[in-house]
């Protein structure tokens, strides 16, 4: 355990590396002059040639890009992730400020999936080939293929404009996260709702279930006590991975629905071209994602450790 444990820390700070440097550079390659366009943005108007130097010399963009990012992630190290161009605020503080609202978001959205897959996915299996299977199988596909954005839009069209039920955006109420929440969890429970039914399909033909149904105990039993505790091993690795991936999702539904969080952050900054909060916000972000994935592998050794023995034969 010890280690998989000092492997995947080395991994971690591999990929970590890796993401803050693509961070760095690939924003520097956006077209145009950064000093003369964060200017134009602070100042509403055309800076002097004089402005734009000074700058250029007070943030470092006269330096070769090795310095500039070794000396922005030397700050990273310690803590500070810069100060914003255009709010004048620290974008650590910025980054506190908005990720509550992104992390209450991701984890309503992973509860609604769950609700909605695990029941769904259940029912599919237990009345496998019926018109409950292929009408729950029918709507993953739909779910899946669905984008965020525009089941979000007709959501706000149905619920917000048409009948009334709820606010249109914000944030401070359950009803304002009740649309972004479902917008959001849609997609995953779908994707959820499938590997349950696979996952039940399986676990349904194993011999300590068909044991049981032999020894006449009642199906309910059968189904939610023995078959679905073993079925959700697989689902809760799966849904550890994708807490990322509902991260990233918060991006496009905040914007649609105007909910302050990283997304809205991230937009704002990536048009008035405020390149350390967008560089917090990916870091920030990239940091959870990759975290997550190596917990979730973490987890899956300790529960089995026949994985690391294999992983110990291979090499």
């Amino acid at each position: 355990m010890i280690r998989t444990l000092l492997a995947r820390l080395g991994s971690f700070a591999a990929v970590m590396s890796l993401v803050s440097l693509v961070t760095y550079g690939f924003v520097f390659l956006t077209p145009g002059d950064p000093a003369y366009t964060i200017l134009r943005e602070q100042r509403q108007s055309p800076p002097s040639e004089r402005e734009v130097e000074a700058f250029r010399s007070e943030h470092g963009f006269d330096d070769p890009f090795v310095v500039q990012y070794l000396s922005w992630l030397g700050d990273v190290l310690r803590g500070d992730l810069g100060t914003s161009y255009y709010r004048s605020e620290p974008v650590a503080s910025l980054l506190l400020e908005y990720l509550p609202n992104t992390l209450e978001l991701a984890l309503a959205a992973m509860a609604v999936s769950l609700l909605l897959a695990v029941p769904t996915g259940v029912l599919s299996a237990v009345h496998r080939d019926t018109w409950i299977d292929r009408t729950s199988q029918l709507a993953a596909l739909i779910g899946v293929s669905i984008p965020n954005f525009w089941l979000g839009y007709l959501l706000i069209l149905v619920c917000s404009l048409w009948l009334g039920l709820t606010p249109v955006s914000g944030v401070g109420t359950l009803g304002h996260l009740v649309l972004p929440a479902l917008t959001l969890g849609t997609g995953m429970a779908a994707i959820v709702t499938r590997l349950v039914r696979t996952s039940m399909l399986e676990v349904l033909e194993a011999d300590y279930v068909v044991t049981a149904r032999s020894k006449g105990v009642r199906e309910r039993l059968v189904v939610y006590k023995h078959a679905l505790r073993n079925a959700l091993v697989p689902v809760v690795t799966i849904v550890g991975l994708q807490f990322g991936f509902v991260l990233n999702g918060a991006v496009v539904v905040e914007v649609v629905f105007q909910r302050p969080g990283l997304g809205t952050l991230l937009v704002d900054a990536v048009f008035a071209r405020d390149y350390p909060i967008v560089q917090g916000v990916v870091l920030v972000t990239a940091f959870a994602f990759v975290a997550t994935n190596q917990l979730v592998d973490l987890a899956y050794v300790a529960l089995d450790p026949r994985i690391e023995r294999g992983r110990g034969e291979r090499r």
